[in-house]
């Protein structure tokens, strides 16, 4: 789905945000929504400016790092900034719904259009096992009672005559953590979330908004501390310049160093490797990889019965984030990246402070009018492997661990490309039975294409994915980084 205008209104707020901040004008917050729609302007998107506005204020709001839910639509802008220039650590649920903003769509169901031909076969009443469709008239209707929603009586259509109406965000959530609440608006259910993310890319309004933590991250900047930005390896493809281009522009924000994490990746794949040998010869049936934040929130929240076949193996940001702290204890850490539920696990990690996505670090850029293009490439401190590098798109864990592995031979590696309720029902058939039909390295990625279909993703995953293998041929294998590292020392 291209959520271009979408993103571009995200961004804009954003923008106006980080312009506030940096020049000391929080106090002129207020303005941003009758700024963005003054008097007599073009009303784009909503019935009339008045409504613009609200959901303006709302997205400025979340952009502030707040929830909207308990807005009372009382307290002004300029109070939420001050707030947020007050706070001591971000709010701990990472997700908010804007409700003016969301559509409060029609149920989820399955029903038959005009097109249906009143057929003598009538393979849509036999296939029902519900006894939810009735001829009438002639034609087929679904009673919404007995309905189970299915989709048999779809697929024996012969004139793809019944369709189902969706709810995206309903739709694209894996768990049904999403769901509309007595006033027909999108709520979550944190209890179920997972922080997949998969409900912000899928809301065609954005009605679904990430708390952003940029004015925590800007603050500890203008607070004088050294914050060391760490760049997910999705990040290449981003923008149309190179991952040192990207990485200069984040010292000329502010940084004072940036980390790539396909560093941490490469601890990772070798950690886990050794995890996946030792379980192996103590004659386990599989092991699931654990670089997947929501896969993770997934088992913990979902799967419980998926904890003995998961890697004990921690995330690349987890590794990268304690180098950092390693060498700069004193250092304030910030993943950037493309998933929500890198703010989650931020929150249960030791070593990582605070977590700024790419939409925001696009916007810091636009902000403070950094024109990447025409910046010097900055130098990474440490090498990271071709493997490290892949980790961003589906197979490049399985892959690292294959090649980490070198000679071993029993490895039969599988991925489950996404998580829906297809993979979900999968996993609690694996976990309950104890085996994986499919393999016995299993790789999770909760975005289909992996970490480059974040919903805070910038480009097409098609074409990030190919400039990430590209940058990632360009490393050495991650054997004979090793080897090199052992004969330094």
């Amino acid at each position: 789905m291209d959520n271009s205008n979408t993103t571009h209104l995200k961004r804009e707020v954003l923008v106006r945000l980080i312009k506030a901040f940096v020049n000391q004008e929080m106090n002129k917050l207020d303005k941003i929504p009758f700024e963005m729609r003054p008097k007599n302007a073009e009303v784009p998107y909503r019935c009339c400016i008045y409504k613009e506005r609200a959901i303006l204020r709302q997205r400025a709001i979340a952009g502030l790092g707040h929830c909207v839910e308990t807005d009372d639509e009382v307290t002004s802008l300029n109070e939420y900034g001050q707030k947020a220039l007050e706070r001591e650590k971000p709010d701990e649920t990472i997700l908010t719904v804007i409700e003016t903003a969301c559509k409060g769509c029609v149920p989820s169901r399955v029903y038959v259009t005009e097109l249906c031909q009143g057929c003598v076969a009538r393979p849509c009443v036999s296939t029902c096992k519900f006894g939810a469709i009735q001829i009438k008239d002639g034609k087929s209707v679904i009673d919404g009672d007995k309905c189970k929603n299915c989709g048999m009586c779809m697929n024996v259509c012969p004139y793809s005559a019944i369709v189902r109406l969706k709810v995206p965000c309903e739709d694209a959530c894996p768990v049904g953590a999403i769901a509309k609440n007595e006033n027909g608006h999108a709520e979550i259910d944190f209890d179920k979330c997972i922080s997949c993310g998969a409900c912000v890319g899928a809301c065609p309004f954005a009605a679904v908004h990430e708390k952003s933590q940029v004015i925590d991250v800007l603050k500890q900047i203008k607070n004088g501390k050294k914050v060391i930005a760490m760049v997910a390896p999705s990040v290449v493809g981003q923008l149309p310049v190179s991952i040192n281009k990207i990485a200069q522009g984040l010292i000329e924000s502010g940084f004072d160093k940036v980390f790539e994490v396909a560093h941490g990746a490469d601890v990772t794949a070798r950690t886990e490797a050794e995890d996946f040998k030792e379980r192996m010869e103590e004659g386990h049936e599989f092991m699931t990889t654990s670089c997947c934040a929501a896969y993770n929130e997934l088992v913990d929240k979902h799967i419980p019965e998926m904890k003995p076949f998961r890697s004990e193996t921690r995330t690349p940001m987890h590794y990268t984030a304690k180098i950092v702290k390693e060498r700069y204890p004193d250092a304030v850490t910030v993943f950037v990246g493309p998933c929500v539920a890198k703010r989650k696990e931020a929150q249960k990690d030791e070593y990582t402070d605070y977590v700024m996505n790419f939409e925001e670090m696009g916007a810091l850029f636009v902000a403070l009018n950094i024109e990447v293009a025409n910046l010097d490439d900055y130098q990474f401190d440490d090498v990271s492997s071709k493997e490290g590098k892949n980790f961003a798109v589906t197979g490049g864990v399985a892959e690292s661990v294959k090649v980490a592995l070198k000679d071993f031979q029993e490895l039969y590696p599988t991925c489950v490309n996404g998580l829906n309720t297809k993979s979900v029902r999968d996993l609690k058939n694996w976990a309950k039975k104890g085996v994986c039909p499919e393999g016995n390295l299993v790789e999770i990625m909760a975005c289909e294409g992996g970490c480059v279909a974040g919903s805070a993703c910038l480009n097409n995953k098609r074409i990030t994915t190919k400039k990430v293998q590209e940058y990632a041929n360009q490393a050495p294998c991650i054997n004979d980084l090793e080897e090199e590292k052992s004969c330094k020392k």
